[in-house]
């Protein structure tokens, strides 16, 4: 358990709250996770926050989602043959894949780590 000091302020003791330093972002996943646990975990959300760690938490879950986002991608990318030499012979065409490709990725990433529902 954390020793909790106060502060003298006025006529008033204040709890000496600090929250840790973290200057990563916590970019789109973050907060779309953040919206996620204040709607449908509010209890996981309020834990986060009174123990300092939400940011932390965020942050760390961001850095995944964007490395899956990024291997998913590739991985679809390369499947679907979906490459530079596409793109010089129809450049709409590859364009209109790339978009496919990544609409449904990050579908993925939205379902396995900022819904946490199963993939099946």
């Amino acid at each position: 358990m954390q020793e909790l000091n106060y502060i003298y302020c006025g006529n008033y003791y204040i709890p000496d709250i600090r929250l840790p330093k973290e200057s990563r972002p916590i970019g789109k996943w973050g907060r779309l996770h953040r919206d996620y646990l204040k709607e449908h975990h509010p209890v996981r959300y309020q834990a986060l926050i009174l123990s300092g760690k939400l940011w932390s938490y965020l942050a760390d879950l961001n850095e995944q989602a964007e490395a899956r986002f990024a291997l998913v991608m590739n991985q679809m990318l390369h499947s679907q043959r979906v490459d530079e030499e596409l793109k010089v012979k129809d450049q709409l065409a590859w364009i209109a894949a790339k978009n496919s490709i990544k609409c449904c990725a990050e579908e993925i990433v939205l379902r396995e780590l900022i819904y946490e529902e199963d993939v099946q």
